[in-house]
């Protein structure tokens, strides 16, 4: 295997190796002299390559990071309390900067929030109130529409009944009256007739006898 060839290592090893590189550059490590270090450790502690390596088979040593916590801990410790101050001043500057960076546009989104979330409601209530208002307005016309309905259908009815009624009645009074003036005159015409026969008959009979 070529030096410097990483095909034997896990995915978790080169990632381990790429925090520890970062690691370093950060405190002004060069790049080479970080991947160098970082690579050491990772080897120190798992041995070796794990995929097809010498470290298969071989428990992890985490023993190379505590020491090097201890380390970066002591070192920092030691430094003097103008070069702390500094650093936590930087860092303060840093957090304030950061914060009014992203604060304007956190605070235009809380603004935003609220009125969204406002405009909404609204928007919901209005659009429930006037479904309301149009379910309402329906339902009454429609019971409106269908009691005048009614009532005229009612009304109608009655009157059709009661025009019908009295036609009836009136033919029938009519019929009736003609039917009984009819049979009346017949029966006086009849019985002229049969008085005059009567009287004729008398009379030739008295003529006869005389």
């Amino acid at each position: 295997m070529p030096r410097g060839d990483k095909s034997s290592y896990t995915d978790k090893q080169k990632r381990q190796a790429e925090h520890i590189e970062e690691g370093y550059e950060k405190r002004g490590l060069s790049e080479g002299e970080a991947e160098r270090r970082a690579w050491a450790t990772v080897n120190k502690m798992t041995g070796g390559g794990k995929k097809s390596g010498s470290g298969v088979g071989k428990p992890v040593n985490k023993e190379p990071a505590k020491k090097g916590g201890r380390k970066g801990g002591a070192a920092s410790k030691a430094r003097p309390a103008s070069a702390r101050s500094a650093a936590a001043k930087k860092a303060a500057a840093t957090r304030k900067r950061n914060a009014a960076a992203g604060g304007g546009q956190g605070a235009a989104a809380k603004k935003a929030a609220p009125k969204s979330a406002g405009s909404s409601a609204r928007k919901s209530a209005g659009s429930s109130a006037r479904k309301s208002a149009g379910s309402s307005a329906r339902k009454s016309a429609g019971s409106s529409a269908r009691k005048s309905a009614g009532s005229s259908a009612r009304k109608s009815a009655g009157s059709s009944a009661r025009k019908s009624a009295g036609s009836s009645a009136r033919k029938s009074a009519g019929s009736s009256t003609r039917k009984g003036a009819g049979s009346s005159a017949r029966k006086s015409s009849a019985s002229r007739k049969t008085t005059s026969r009567r009287t004729g008959t008398g009379a030739r009979r008295a003529a006869s006898g005389s």
